[in-house]
This record gives C-alpha cells, structure tokens and sequence, in this order.
C-alpha cells in the first residue's frame, strides 16, 4: 500500500511537546506494546528491565551531542556548524542570511570574523573562520544544538546527552537514550542482558520536513555510522535485538542490507524505513513519541503497522505522555 504524508499528520497540543526531561530521567512514563496481543501496557521507564527479554541485547547510539551552535550579538546572529572540513573552514547554516553574502567577511565580535567563501543551492555557506574554530575564545558562543521545538535553555545541556555518550559528532542527541541512567544500565545488566554500542552521528536531516505528498518520493538525509569488530561480533551471537532509538535501527538494518551478518564497518547511509519495509535485524523498539508527517514516525509505523502506529498515539494523547525530545518513551516489542 502506498501512503501518503497526509497519513502521517496528527494534532498534538503545543502543552505536550515536553521542554525539559522527567526528574530523574528513568522517571518517564514507558508505553510498552506488544505486538504479538496487540496490547499496550502504561508504566515507567524505571521498570523497563521487566519487559525486555532476558535473551536480548540491548544496541546503545554512544554518538555525543556537539555544541556546534554559534551564537552572537546576544543571539542575533548564529553560524549553526555542519561540517568542519578543516580547523578555520566549515559547512554552515547562518543567521541573518541577508549579512552572509559570497564574498563579504562579517565581523561576528571584535575578535571572531567569517568570510563567506561560497553559497550552494540549498543556502548552506562555507565559511572561513578566523581565529580558528578550536580557539577559546569561541568558548562562551557555543551552545547545545537544541531542537527547534524546545527554548533554548544552556542549563540542560547535559540533560540533552545519553549517559554513555562517547563519540563527539551529533547534531542533535539520539533521544531515546535519555531515559537511561548508570543505575537503570546497570540493573539491566545485572539481569543478564548484553549491552552493545554503535555509533551513528545523527544530522539535522533527522528534522528535515518530508516535502512530498507521496513519502515514496522524498530524499532521505545521510548520517555517518560504525559498527566496530567486537560489536558485530556480540550482535551476530545474539538470539534477539533490542534496538534503542531510531538510529541504531538505522545502523543495524542498513549494514545487513549492505552484508549477510554483521561486520565492522563505517559508511554513510540513508537507508528510508517506511511501512513495508522488512526488518532483519531488529526485533524491539525503544523510541520517544515523534514530529507528525516524519520520517522517523513513518519508521515507527513500519515496525508497528500503519494502524497499530495511530492506535498507540492516539492512547498517548488521551493519556497525556509527553512528546518529542525530553518526552516520554514507548517499548514495542
């Protein structure tokens, strides 16, 4: 069946969309569906160790959030960094785009400047920094990349990184690892469940609009991702995979599209997963509640079952879970 971004809007009022986590973060309400009984179950990120099989391994995104936001003047002008190509020049979206023509330097404080080396297509500039990025002097501009959706709130900084982040390289935190604390990490391993980490920096393509009205016909963003040699070699002996978060969904299903079992490896992917999609890897899901017309909703749909995905976000709504990034989580299992 073909579908199209009209299915996957939804109403969501604006007091749900969360604008900082639950205290502490395993606090969060856990929305737990079973596939198998087509049966949701209401509880606590806390207790989630009781629902995970005790065969599973549990796949850990350890990419860290960058603070890859440059703020001036008192916000009124930004330089949101993409990509550092080397230490004085970078890929970026800026802010007044009328202040960063080709050509033109802008004097960002008397000690920052960025001369604007070229424009492409879609508005991105590459900038020539100077001093360069790594100077200290940029300390007190850098701000987390939070979501649009959510004030910017410096405060919450370290709110907005998993506790086994590692990897310096996202633009914005793979959420669903959120909710873990040390003692949840360890309270599940005491259970005997194996843990594994992979890598995938997630872009700010996670939160690209889907601009087609047939989702066949959108262009997925990329997202660099490793999976190393010891990881692959605890997911091929695994009997049952846990994936936490998009993105290690993204990780696990796109390296067995590209080999037979796993295998170290580090590629760029843009692997679409939308309902039809046949999963090989991934047998459970732990995700936060997701942007209407998404692409990661639409992943969510395609592990679920179109019908299955409303069923659940409509018993969200009406039981008030709170939405997106420092939202609430669901376990589908």
């Amino acid at each position: 069946m073909s579908y199209q971004l009209s299915d996957f809007d939804f109403e969501l009022p604006d007091e749900m969309i969360a604008q900082e986590p639950a205290q502490p973060r395993d606090h969060a309400k856990l929305l737990v569906y079973d596939r198998s009984t087509d049966s949701i179950t209401d509880d606590r990120f806390y207790n989630l160790p009781q629902y995970l099989p005790d065969d599973t391994t549990l796949v850990l995104n350890n990419s860290k959030v960058e603070k890859c936001r440059l703020l001036f003047d008192n916000g009124k002008k930004e330089i949101f960094v993409l990509d550092a190509i080397n230490d004085t020049t970078v890929r970026a979206m800026v802010r007044p785009g009328k202040k960063f023509k080709k050509g033109r330097s802008v004097e960002l404080t008397k000690d920052i400047s960025a001369e604007v080396m070229d424009i492409d297509d879609e508005g991105l500039r590459t900038l020539k920094l100077s001093p360069a990025l790594g100077d200290s002097v940029y300390n007190k501009h850098k701000h987390t990349p939070f979501p649009p959706y959510i004030e910017q709130n410096e405060s919450l900084s370290e709110e907005y990184q998993t506790v086994y982040a590692q990897d310096l390289g996202s633009k914005a935190a793979p959420t669903a690892g959120l909710h873990f604390t040390d003692e949840l990490l360890e309270k599940i391993e005491k259970k005997g469940i194996t843990e594994a980490e992979v890598t995938l920096h997630v872009g700010l393509g996670t939160f690209a609009p889907v601009k087609t009205e047939t989702i066949e016909e959108h262009t997925m963003h990329s997202e660099w991702f490793e999976i190393t040699k010891d990881t692959a070699h605890q997911l091929n002996k695994a009997n049952h995979i846990t994936a936490v978060g998009t993105t290690s969904v993204r990780v696990l299903e796109s390296c067995l599209r590209e080999n037979e079992q796993f295998c170290a490896i580090e590629m760029d992917t843009d692997i679409f997963i939308r309902p039809g999609f046949e999963f090989q890897a991934t047998d459970a899901l732990i995700t936060n509640f997701h942007l209407p017309k998404s692409t990661l909703l639409m992943l969510v749909a395609a592990f679920t079952g179109y019908e299955e995905m409303q069923k659940i976000y409509q018993h969200a709504i009406d039981k008030e879970y709170r939405f997106y990034s420092f939202g609430d989580a669901m376990l589908i299992l």
